[in-house]
């Protein structure tokens, strides 16, 4: 659902999130995986979790002290592998081939693209590994000491695309980082569905070859 945008210019650019745009939410899959690495049940682990995922999303503290915070909080220790959270991403990721290579045709005409996400430096190595090349700028909140939806990282998205905000587009499945984007100037498509998204593109005057 294309949410509250200014007056339409062409656009110029198109700016995806990761995870439940590009790729199934991995949050309910992490969260379960970590979960039972710890011996716990989901609903008793996830507060600890996300008492420190902030931190750790802007790049403020590394995996290792956000496990020892985690296990203290819990009363246990962390588990002792290389990086849990890599094994547990891992297991959690699962791409939607289409809107990736909704995203190469854009690029391939004449559309500047670029990944905007929330994310944790063991998914950005995951993310490296993985070669995808549809996307001329990369946004990690975790490099940046930012997160979505604080107005700068939209900023900075934008300054390194060298697109003015009216005359890009932001998807993103989460309203609070639509409203952020909002905030900063930019088109906005709350994403529900591939074909959804590709009718509020085009609706936009975007045109790209399937």
């Amino acid at each position: 659902m294309r949410v509250g945008r200014p007056e339409m210019e062409r656009i110029e650019s198109v700016i995806f999130d990761w995870g439940g745009v590009l790729i199934d939410d991995p949050r309910p899959g992490l969260l379960r995986y970590c979960a039972e690495a710890f011996g716990l049940s989901q609903e008793n682990y996830t507060p600890a979790h996300d008492s420190f995922l902030d931190d750790f999303h802007k790049g403020l503290i590394s995996e290792e002290t956000f496990w020892r915070q985690v296990g203290r909080k819990l009363g246990k220790p962390a588990p002792e592998v290389p990086s849990l959270w890599s094994e547990a991403f891992r297991s959690a990721y699962v791409p939607r081939p289409d809107v990736f290579c909704l995203a190469s045709a854009l690029r391939e005409r004449g559309y500047r693209t670029a990944l905007l996400s929330n994310t944790e430096l063991p998914a950005v190595e995951f993310f490296g590994e993985l070669g995808y090349d549809m996307f001329d700028v990369l946004v990690f909140s975790c490099q940046e000491g930012l997160m979505k939806p604080e107005r700068r990282i939209y900023e900075i998205t934008l300054e390194r695309l060298g697109s003015k905000a009216q005359r890009s587009v932001f998807i993103d499945d989460r309203r609070d980082h639509i409203r952020g984007a909002q905030e900063a100037g930019l088109n906005t498509i709350l994403f529900e569905s591939i074909g959804q998204v590709k009718r509020e593109l085009a609706e936009l005057a975007v045109e790209w070859a399937d």
